[in-house]
């Protein structure tokens, strides 16, 4: 038996809103066909209260899971960047702990190679 910990797949989920659900749709179309995303999961209608330029704003939002590998994050990043409408889109990165080997084969295959 090994004291080493498990080692953790190469995937990522990354964190973002957009300001609708059709931008939201026409970032994640592109970043998946660009191969930054194996996929994105848009959930419509969330509602996000934060402070922005010295007041409290609330904003009807759509959050995207962006399901991504560690290589990519960079470059995703900066295309997110370069499309978005917001001036500092969220980009929050969360480490998969374990996942379906099938599941977790197709999302590598599904990414650009860097």
């Amino acid at each position: 038996m090994s004291d080493a910990p498990p080692v953790r797949p190469p995937v990522r989920i990354v964190l973002t809103t957009a300001a609708t659900r059709d931008e939201a749709a026409r970032l994640a179309r592109i970043l998946v066909e660009e191969r930054l995303a194996a996929c994105a999961t848009l959930i419509p209608a969330v509602q996000s209260i934060y402070h922005w330029q010295g007041q409290v704003e609330s904003a009807t939002e759509t959050l995207m899971l962006l399901k991504t590998g560690p290589d990519q994050l960079d470059a995703l990043e900066g295309r997110l960047h370069q499309l978005h409408t917001y001036q500092t889109p969220e980009f929050l990165v969360l480490d998969v702990e374990a996942g379906s080997q099938t599941y977790l084969d197709w999302l590598q295959a599904s990414l650009r190679r860097v």
